[in-house]
């Protein structure tokens, strides 16, 4: 006890050593136990690629790379022809480098053009139109100042809703009753509900998807017309759904008679001593589509 007393710093030191030592024993033992399970990791990794090399069917070899290549070209290809369906409509006023956004003095007067435009279009289609009809942009063709943010969206919207009519009226359809579209700007609130839907618009990874609503009045062989024109545009029109009625006996304006439509005939035949004559006489039908435009994102 009395050499401890003496030596009681010696005795501390080694204590302490001796704990260090007891320490560093057990974090020796851990990484070594740590160094264990990866070496076992790291041979069944080894072992598994041996495996995949040894095997005839999974090596690597200069056919199955030249034959990975050439699936990679057919992928590329069959992406760039289908890419050539989702063509994005270009905007109206078209937007620039310089100038994304168009400014107010350029959408007004694209907008009274447009309208305009499609109005003398409809005309020399024969398509019928409501009586001062503003393509869904009744709310704007009156402004000359537009709610912040929402200029770029118009422009958008009126490449699209151009788009879409133009069709309708190479289709040859009857009557246009209108289009819908989404609110976009807070002017839109001060136009005519009708003009618009309410639903939101939907986007995923890959593209943004923009809804219409178009209503016309048309015979069977214009309706068909309008779905080729769909599906041969190059744009990524999907007809989301359909909705088709008898359009009643109002035709066209001033309470003129529907136009007659190929194989309709103007009248009753007699009926011969044989027995009735069946007379083909087609129905002016009402047509509501909702149809989708799919733009995809840049670098899809």
């Amino acid at each position: 006890m009395a050499w401890i007393k003496r030596n009681l710093f010696f005795v501390m030191g080694g204590l302490v050593a001796f704990g260090l030592l007891g320490a560093a024993g057990y974090y020796n033992y851990a990484s070594w136990s740590r160094n264990g399970a990866n070496q076992a990791r790291l041979k069944e990794i080894y072992d598994t690629i041996t495996s995949i090399n040894s095997d005839s069917k999974l090596a690597p070899s200069k056919e199955k790379t030249e034959s990975a290549r050439a699936q990679e070209a057919q992928l590329q290809a069959w992406l760039d022809q289908a890419r050539g369906y989702f063509d994005p409509i270009a905007a109206i006023p078209p937007a620039s480098r310089n100038s994304p956004v168009p400014s107010e003095e350029s959408f007004t007067a694209a907008l009274g053009n447009t309208i305009s435009t499609l109005q003398h279009e409809a005309v020399a289609a024969n398509v019928i139109l409501p009586a001062d009809y503003a393509f869904s942009f009744k709310a704007e063709s009156s402004l000359v100042r537009f709610a912040p943010g929402s200029l770029d969206l118009l422009a958008g919207q009126l490449g699209e809703v151009k788009t879409l009519s133009e069709l309708l009226f190479a289709a040859g359809i009857n009557e246009y009753d209108g289009i819908q579209r989404l609110h976009v700007s807070d002017d839109d609130n001060n136009g005519p509900q009708t003009d618009y839907i309410a639903v939101l618009p939907a986007a995923n990874n890959l593209a943004d998807i923009t809804p219409y609503v178009v209503t016309f009045k048309s015979f069977g062989p214009e309706i068909a017309r309008v779905f080729t024109g769909l599906a041969g545009s190059p744009h990524g029109f999907v007809v989301k759904s359909i909705n088709i009625q008898p359009a009643g006996a109002s035709g066209g304006m001033g309470g003129s008679p529907p136009p007659y439509a190929p194989g309709q005939t103007g009248g009753a035949l007699p009926a011969g001593r044989g027995g009735l004559v069946t007379v083909l006489k087609e129905q002016l039908l009402r047509v509501t589509m909702e149809i989708d435009i799919i733009k995809l994102h840049s670098g899809n």
